[in-house]
């Protein structure tokens, strides 16, 4: 029986493989683009550009003539909302209609196409399709398609001008010195923002498309001879083999291109603002800029990213450096202070002293449940009201995360459902999880592990876990860089959980960096103040000269 079971199942899963290889076969040959030659005939061809475009109703076609006594037909196909009126106007039309050539010697077929695009457009961004499938991309991605009667070839015109968001204050990273300006879903405002920050040559930019339904448009960007040319390989064929049907954000690729995608770390970083991404940049990183979203991803990423702030290189480097300790604490709070309360309540009375150990039994006298099940209902509930805070519109979630956190603990506590200790500790875990934001993931995730593990063996179930958490880190890798980099003693340790003086740091970190590595080209301290024996030291060097 146990036999005839498993030939049934594989006679199952053979059909279904079969099926599924078919219909993969199908889809895929339905995905292929369509790809035609361009006719002499320019309503052939515009019936053509109908049909591939699926005759939407925003598709406009505006033909016009031009040439000596207007003989010459030809036809501007676009979409309505992707561009520019005005450029549709002045780049194109007008140039075109109010050309007047000579008659006798008056261009025809390529030759014309050629002096249209070289001598009469009036655009920055023109070039010749020489198929059907170029003109309809181009028209779906903002541009004008120029066609002409007689001619086998088309004009694609660069009239890009549909609504965007301004450039605003990110909400992520708020700052309190520093630029304000955050990236918008627009690519090319935000390539543009990163070139201003970093005027140089050899900032590269490489154009790709990813998403056989979307065509999103996505810009790899780094230094040449900074950045490491196997990283930049390494993202570049990561991204290009993706083969899927659609990337809405930047959040797609990150999860396409990670090193470990079951890790509650991310191996991939990300950031809102024009300056964090520059600086990276110049650490020797690749940057992914992906359109239609203000998140730009940068690689590879460590761990001790997630502690650095872009405020703590433009304040002092000792009230930076105090700031990046308080924040290593609040994560070690916030990931083990639920779990350490309960192996001490439930299996190390004996480490609490006296006094305190009999205000947290008076406390949790009458109440019904034990220590484990309260803390992981409050945190539960913690989990809720920030998420309700954050979907909510902004002036309704912060009275329904504050009001109801207030309302909720004062009532468990005078119900007797929870200790007012056990509200203390989620209180201080829930505060603290804030000042990493970008690990408040990984720490919901290994919290509840760490007050599982407390729950069931006390301190040793603490002790094992965050041994485990180590060895994990310690054998991360983000694109060939260990994910824990930065706390070797060597020079990395400059900026890493302190931050040095800017003078102070001479290299770049020498696992990201190839190449040029090298920041400042000797340690120059600042200078001290200028007095006025120097004045006078100096005026005696001058008459001894």
């Amino acid at each position: 029986m146990f036999l005839r079971f498993i030939i049934r199942k594989l006679r199952f899963l053979s059909k279904n493989r079969h099926s599924v290889c078919d219909n993969t076969t199908e889809s895929n040959n339905n995905e292929q683009p369509h790809v035609s030659t361009m006719k002499k005939q320019i309503h052939e061809n515009l019936d053509c550009l109908k049909d591939m475009l699926s005759g939407s109703n925003d598709l406009k076609i505006h033909p016009f003539r031009f040439g000596p006594d207007p003989q010459l037909a030809g036809a501007m196909v676009f979409i309505d909302g992707l561009v520019d009126n005005a450029t549709l106007t002045e780049a194109i039309l007008r140039p075109v209609t109010g050309w007047q050539p000579d008659k006798k010697t008056f261009p025809t077929g390529q030759e014309l196409m050629d002096v249209l695009a070289q001598e009469i457009l009036c655009s920055g961004d023109v070039r010749t399709a020489s198929s059907l499938s170029e003109l309809a991309s181009g028209c779906l991605a903002g541009d004008t398609a120029v066609l002409l009667d007689g001619c086998t070839a088309g004009l694609v015109v660069s009239t890009k001008g549909w609504d965007k968001r301004s450039v605003s204050e990110p909400q992520s990273e708020t700052v309190v010195r520093g630029p304000r300006e955050g990236f918008t879903e627009n690519l090319r405002t935000n390539t543009a923002m990163i070139r201003r920050k970093i005027k140089n040559g050899q900032l590269c930019v490489t154009n790709m498309t990813v998403g056989r339904k979307t065509q999103t448009d996505i810009c790899l960007i780094y230094l040449s001879g900074v950045a490491d040319p196997k990283v930049v390989e390494t993202v570049k064929y990561r991204i290009g083999r993706l083969d899927v049907d659609s990337i809405l954000e930047s959040g797609y690729i990150e999860e396409y291109i990670e090193d470990a995608p079951f890790s509650p770390f991310a191996t991939v970083g990300y950031s809102e603002k024009p300056d964090v991404v520059a600086g990276r940049l110049l650490e020797g990183r690749v940057a992914v800029v992906v359109d239609g979203t203000p998140f730009v991803l940068t690689a590879p990423m460590l761990f001790i990213e997630s502690f650095q702030t872009t405020e703590d290189y433009y304040t002092r480097p000792l009230y930076a450096s105090m700031m990046r300790i308080i924040r290593f604490f609040g994560y070690f709070i916030t990931v083990f202070a639920p779990a350490i309360f309960i192996a001490l309540t439930a299996f190390h009375q004996e480490l609490i002293p006296t006094t305190l150990l009999f205000t947290i039994a008076n406390s949790r006298e009458g109440t019904p449940f034990p220590v484990f099940l309260e803390t992981f209902v409050m945190l539960f509930a913690f989990e809720i009201l920030r998420e309700a805070g954050i979907r909510l519109p902004r002036p309704v979630g912060q009275a329904i995360s504050i009001v109801g956190a207030l309302i909720m603990g004062d009532a468990a506590v005078s119900a007797g459902l929870v200790g007012a200790p056990v509200v203390i500790v989620v209180a201080i875990t829930a505060v603290a999880s804030f000042l990493v934001p970008n690990q408040s993931d990984s720490a919901s995730l290994l919290r509840v592990i760490m007050m599982v593990l407390a729950a069931f063996v006390g301190f040793y179930g603490v002790s094992m876990g965050f041994l485990a958490v180590l060895l994990h880190l310690g054998s991360l890798t983000s694109f060939g860089v260990p994910y824990f980099d930065g706390f070797a003693w060597m020079s990395n340790l400059q900026d890493s959980v302190v931050r040095m003086p800017l003078w102070s740091m001479i290299r770049r970190p020498k696992d990201i960096a190839h190449g040029d590595i090298t920041r400042r080209r000797f340690f120059i301290p600042p200078m001290r103040p200028y007095t006025l024996q120097d004045e006078d030291d100096l005026e005696g060097e001058g008459e001894h000269e």
